[in-house]
């Protein structure tokens, strides 16, 4: 019959054995005892039974053994952290310690393991084009670059993102995507940082502001996230408009730079020409008051002038007349060459060159006077009493 079939086979199993219902659960001393005469006979025992005479040799064999495995297993505790990098100890997966640079040991594995990190390799994450590293091509990634400013403008910002580990418990523990999280953080710092800048300002002399700006607002978001990562340097690789518009934006800037390149050259021109106005209007505003004054004094001395002569005329009215004839014709004919002609002296001409006559005794005159001395026209005799008394001439009527 079968031996699954009640009452068939004397309940034995298709090895021979008997049947299960009669045996209980297998003795542990039973299996340590059989381990202990495996090991006994790989190191020479015999084997038996736990009287045996050989139990004791086999007990030895299978303690040193342990005690050479355990030995073996401690050293695969040791590791090495190289300089720059940081050792990260983790007991059943959770942080016990981090270890610096140097021979360390930690519990080996599976209670204990290490995860190494670099704290000092700077990396590099692109934004808005792409770098073959073998040729040095780049790329044009136009979804990551091309952004709207805050004049509603589409502006096209390359980035170049250069990064390090801080904290390498919190980079192993609160990212999985490292590079993922701060190109995403990056994008949105700088499309947060172009919303709140014009065009302009962003394309002429506000790049380096905008870096800075960028900077500080990403590192904000990473340490808010708890990355353990910092931001070394974020630099704006280019800025420019899209291609589409880019011949239209060149000749706005080119009118830009015309209208800045005439303003300069009309504050060089004001620059120039006001200081000289001002100066000669300060020259003709003195001449003026210098004139006027000279007018005025000279006014004065006619009016003074006149009263005496009116006083003196009225004690000698002809005496006085005489006076103001004789000097007036003195001063109208020094400067002039004067001829005297004889009407009634027959047909020769008589020329008396008067002005020749006055410059010899002038030279005359000269040496007589003192060298330190100039006479006053008081003291210097009239052309009428040098005439008379050089060369009287008859007058013609």
């Amino acid at each position: 019959m079968p031996w699954n079939v009640p009452g068939g086979s004397g309940d034995k199993d298709p090895w021979g054995q008997s049947g299960r219902g009669n045996q209980g659960p297998p003795d542990l001393d039973e299996i340590v005892r059989k381990i202990q005469n495996k090991l006994g006979g790989i190191f020479g025992g015999k084997g038996g039974g736990p009287s045996g005479g050989n139990g004791a040799g086999g007990g030895i064999g299978a303690g040193i053994v342990i005690v050479i495995l355990l030995g073996v297993w401690l050293m695969t505790g040791f590791y090495i952290v190289q300089q720059g990098e940081r050792g990260v100890v983790l007991r059943f997966g959770q942080k016990t310690e981090v270890t610096t640079a140097g021979l360390r040991w930690h519990l080996p594995w599976p209670v204990e393991r290490v995860e190494k990190v670099n704290v000092e390799e700077v990396s590099v994450i692109e934004i808005g084009y792409r770098t073959n590293q073998r040729s040095g091509a780049k790329t044009k990634v136009a979804r990551e670059s091309v952004m709207l400013t805050q004049d509603e403008n589409i502006i096209d910002i390359e980035f170049a993102v250069q990064y390090r580990v801080s904290d390498a418990s919190d980079f192993l523990f609160n990212v999985r995507d490292p590079r993922g999280t701060i190109f995403q953080a990056t994008e949105s710092a700088i499309r947060e940082i172009a919303g709140k800048n014009t065009m302009d300002f962003i394309l002429t002399g506000g790049r380096e502001e905008v870096g800075q700006k960028t900077r500080a607002v990403l590192q904000e978001i990473l340490d808010r996230y708890k990355t353990g990562i910092l931001i070394t340097q974020l630099r704006v690789q280019g800025a420019q408009p899209p291609a589409e518009v880019k011949a239209a934006f060149d000749d706005a800037v080119k009118a830009r730079e015309d209208e800045q390149r005439i303003k300069n050259e009309a504050e060089a021109y004001s620059n120039d020409i006001l200081p000289r106005a001002r100066g000669g209007a300060a020259r003709l505003l003195s001449e003026a008051e210098g004139y006027k004054a000279s007018v005025i004094a000279r006014a004065e001395g006619d009016a003074r002038r006149f009263s005496a002569i009116a006083r003196e005329y009225a004690k000698a009215p002809r005496v006085t007349r005489d006076r103001l004839y004789l000097d007036t014709m003195e001063q109208i004919l020094s400067k002039s060459t004067k001829v005297f002609v004889d009407q009634k002296g027959g047909n020769n001409l008589l020329y008396l060159p008067l002005d020749k006559l006055m410059q010899r005794a002038a030279e005359q005159a000269e040496p007589s006077a003192p060298a330190t001395e100039t006479a006053t026209p008081e003291q210097q005799p009239s052309i009428r009493d040098r005439l008379r008394e050089r060369a009287p001439v008859r007058r013609v009527p």
